[in-house]
C-alpha cells in the first residue's frame, strides 16, 4: 500500500464497475521482493530439534496424479493460527498468542504480518470471514461451521483493536483450538482486500453481479468462491500465508510454488523461511508415480506412495540420490469391517447388532497371514485403536476379542442363531437365506482389496461367504447414508495418535461418515431432520461421552473420556480391526536436510508430513541446488 494519496485497496474497490479482468487481474511474474517477515515473528530453533541451520536457495520437484492435488501443498505446508509440532503439542504459530479463559479466547496477531501480497494482515481479516463470509447466506447456506457452534449458537467475536480479536461463548469450545490445526484449514480468517472486490456489500450488487456475468458465472457467490482460493491453491492472484505462494494457474502439467516474501518464520539466525525458493509439482498419472520417483525425477515425494513400493524404491536409490525413508503410518488399522448397524435390511440389521456376530468375525480372522502378506510381517495385529505412540494407548485395546480363534467363532456364530448350513456349508441366515455378506469397498486402497480376498478365505473356513463390491467412493458413502450397505471395508482409525486435547468424535456417531452407523451420524449432523435416532445403549453410550467431552476443557477428564470410548470400541467390536502399523515410504533427494529419517506419518494430526515442517527443509550443498525449472 502506498504511503500518501489514494491506497490501492480504496482504489479497487472505487473501479468495480470496470471489466473484472481488471478487478481480478492475471498474475504477471515479477521480481521477487524483498523479504519482509513480521516485526514479531515466529523465531524457530531447527537445532533444538536435532536439525541445522538452513541456507535459502534451490527448488524441489514433486509428482501429483491430478491438477487439483496441488491443494495437498495447503495441507503439509501446514501454516495455521495455530498448529501441532513435532510432539503433537498445541502452539501458536500465524498467531503471536493466545489467551483462553473458559469459552473466551483471546488472539493477538503479530505485529507487520503482511499477505503474500503486501497488504496488512489484520483483524479486518477476521471480521470479514465472520459477517461477510460465514453469516452471508449467499456465501454460507448453512451458516457457521459446526465447530465455531456450541449448543447450536455462534460465539461473539469482538475486534478489540487491528492486533486482536476474541470469540467468546457462553461455555468451553475445545472443538475450536483443534479444529483450527486441522489437516485442511477452516481459514477463519480471509484476505478482505482482495475479495472486498466483489462483494455486494461494498461495491453494490449491480456491481458484484455483472462482475460475475463477465465472467460467465451465474452469480457474485460463485465469482467469490472462485477468488477466494486459499485452500485450492489454483488462484495465484489470491493472497496467502502460507510459506509459498501459486504462480501458476491451470490448466497445466506443471505447478510453481514460490516463497512468500511476507511469510512470518525466521531462524535463529534471522534467516527468513521457508529456504527453499520453489516448489514444483509435476503431474504425472498415478501408475507412473513410483516409476518417475524411482527414476530420480522427484526431490521429495510421499503421497501416492505405498509400503508394497518399498522394493522398488529402494532398488533407485543408488542410481539417482535420493533415500527412502520408512515413516509408520498413525491408523488404527489398515483393513477394517464396518457392519452397519443402520442397514435397512432387517435380517442383516439384527444380526448386525449381535455382539456375538461381530465378535465372531473377528476372531475369525487369522490377522499374522494378514500381517505376513500385506506387511511383510512387520505390522501389528489387532483392533482398530490407538496406536501406543498415544498417551492414550493401553495394550488390552489392541488385543481384547481381536485374536484368532476358528473354534471359539463356530461357537459364537452357532449361538446368534447361524447354526444352519447348505450342502456346501455356508451357513444360513435366520430368515433362510444364504449367508452372503457382500462387502462394499471404494476400491481405492488397493491393500483393502487384497486383504479381502484372504479375509473371505479365513471367513468360509467357518461357513461365510464374502462378497467383495468395490465402487467409486461418492458412491458408497451415498449407499451407506440410504442404508443400503451391510458391510464396508476402508482404512481405519484416521486419528490414531490422539492426546486427550483432540475431538474424539471419529468413535461416535458425531462424525457424518461413519460406516458402521451412518443413519445414526446423519440424524446427529441434521439435528434430527434425516437418518434415524440411534436405539442402542451402548453406542448411546458413546454420544452421551463424546458431549461430555465438548462441555469441558479439563485435559484430565478429556483423557478419562478418550480411554472410555475405546474401551467401549474394543468391547462392543464396532469396528473389526485387522492389522496396523504399515510403514509410509517418504523419498528425499539425498541432499534435502532437515527432513526426518523417522517420523509419524497419518494425514490428522500430522497434516501428512507437515508438523515436520516443510519451511526448514532446505539443500544442504549451494552447488547442487535444484535450477529453477528442470
Amino acid at each position: 500500500m502506498s504511503d500518501g494519496g489514494l491506497s490501492r485497496r480504496a482504489f479497487l474497490v472505487g473501479v468495480a464497475v470496470a471489466p473484472v479482468a481488471f478487478l481480478v487481474p492475471r498474475f504477471a511474474r515479477a521480481d521477487t521482493p524483498a523479504p519482509r517477515p513480521p516485526e514479531t515473528p515466529l523465531v524457530v530453533d531447527p537445532l533444538t530439534a536435532g536439525r541445522k541451520l538452513g541456507t535459502r536457495g534451490g527448488t524441489i520437484r514433486t509428482l501429483i496424479a491430478k491438477a487439483r492435488d496441488v491443494r495437498y501443498l495447503s495441507v503439509y505446508g501446514y501454516t495455521r493460527l495455530v498448529g501441532y509440532d513435532a510432539d503433537l503439542v498445541l502452539q501458536p504459530d500465524v498467531l503471536a498468542a493466545v489467551a483462553v479463559e473458559g469459552g473466551r479466547f483471546t488472539f493477538t496477531l503479530r505485529k507487520g504480518h503482511r499477505w503474500s501480497d503486501g497488504e496488512p494482515f489484520t483483524t479486518e481479516d477476521f471480521r470479514y470471514y465472520w459477517e461477510d463470509v460465514a453469516n452471508d447466506r449467499d456465501l454460507s447456506p448453512g451458516g457457521p461451521p459446526d465447530f465455531l457452534l456450541v449448543d447450536g449458537r455462534p460465539p461473539v467475536v469482538e475486534i478489540v483493536d487491528p492486533m486482536s480479536v476474541r470469540y467468546v461463548w457462553e461455555r468451553p469450545n475445545p472443538r475450536f483450538l483443534p479444529a483450527l490445526a486441522a489437516p485442511r484449514d477452516p481459514l477463519i480468517y480471509r484476505p478482505a482486500h482482495y475479495l472486498k472486490m466483489v462483494h455486494p456489500r461494498y461495491v453494490g450488487r449491480d456491481k458484484a453481479e455483472a462482475a460475475a456475468k463477465s465472467q460467465k458465472l451465474r452469480g457474485w457467490a460463485a465469482l467469490h468462491n472462485r477468488m477466494d482460493d486459499n485452500y485450492e491453491l489454483n488462484n495465484p492472484d489470491a493472497p496467502t500465508l502460507q510459506g509459498w505462494r501459486p504462480r501458476t494457474r491451470a490448466p497445466a502439467t506443471r505447478f510453481v510454488f514460490e516463497r512468500n516474501p511476507h511469510y512470518h518464520r525466521v531462524d535463529t539466525a534471522g534467516t527468513q523461511l521457508p529456504y527453499l525458493d520453489r516448489i514444483v509439482m509435476d503431474v504425472a498419472s498415478t501408475g507412473l508415480l513410483v516409476a518417475k520417483t524411482n527414476a530420480g525425477e522427484a526431490d521429495l515425494m510421499f503421497r501416492g506412495l505405498t509400503m508394497p513400493d518399498i522394493p522398488s524404491l529402494k532398488e533407485g536409490e543408488r542410481a539417482h540420490g535420493y533415500r527412502t525413508n520408512l515413516w509408520p503410518i498413525a491408523r488404527g488399522s489398515e483393513i477394517a469391517l464396518y457392519p452397519n448397524l443402520t442397514t435397512l435390511d432387517p435380517g442383516w440389521r439384527a444380526l448386525n447388532r449381535d455382539v456375538r456376530w461381530r465378535h465372531a468375525l473377528s476372531l475369525a480372522i487369522d490377522r499374522r497371514t494378514l500381517n505376513n502378506t500385506l506387511l511383510f510381517g512387520l505390522g501389528t495385529e489387532g483392533n482398530d485403536t490407538a496406536i501406543p505412540a498415544s498417551k492414550l494407548y493401553s495394550p488390552e485395546l489392541r488385543t481384547l476379542n481381536a485374536g484368532y480363534d476358528p473354534a471359539a467363532a463356530e461357537k459364537l456364530l452357532n449361538a446368534a442363531g447361524l447354526d444352519k448350513r447348505d450342502a456346501s456349508g455356508i451357513r444360513l441366515l435366520p430368515d433362510g437365506r444364504l449367508l452372503e455378506l457382500v462387502v462394499e469397498s471404494d476400491g481405492e486402497a488397493s491393500m483393502v482389496l487384497d486383504g479381502l480376498l484372504l479375509i473371505g478365505e479365513f471367513w468360509r473356513e467357518v461357513g461365510i461367504k464374502l462378497v467383495v463390491k468395490p465402487q467409486e467412493r461418492t458412491n458408497l458413502r451415498r449407499r451407506s447414508i440410504a442404508g443400503m450397505t451391510v458391510m464396508v471395508a476402508a482404512q481405519g482409525l484416521d486419528l490414531a495418535v490422539p492426546t486427550a486435547i483432540m475431538p474424539p468424535t471419529e468413535l461416535s456417531p458425531a462424525q457424518s461418515d461413519h460406516y458402521s452407523w451412518p443413519r445414526w451420524s446423519l440424524h446427529a449432523e441434521t439435528h434430527g431432520a434425516s437418518g434415524e435416532p440411534c436405539d442402542v445403549e451402548a453406542v448411546h453410550r458413546l454420544i452421551d461421552l463424546d458431549r461430555q467431552w465438548r462441555d469441558t476443557d479439563d485435559v484430565g477428564k478429556q483423557a478419562e473420556i478418550w480411554r472410555e470410548m475405546l474401551m467401549n470400541h474394543a468391547e462392543n467390536t464396532w469396528v473389526i480391526g485387522t492389522v496396523g502399523g504399515a510403514l509410509q515410504p517418504v523419498v528425499a533427494a539425498e541432499h534435502l536436510a532437515n527432513l526426518p529419517v523417522k517420523a509419524l506419518y497419518s494425514f490428522e494430526p500430522t497434516a501428512m508430513i507437515g508438523v515436520q515442517r516443510l519451511d526448514e527443509v532446505f539443500w544442504d550443498r549451494p552447488d547442487e541446488r535444484q535450477a529453477l525449472m528442470r
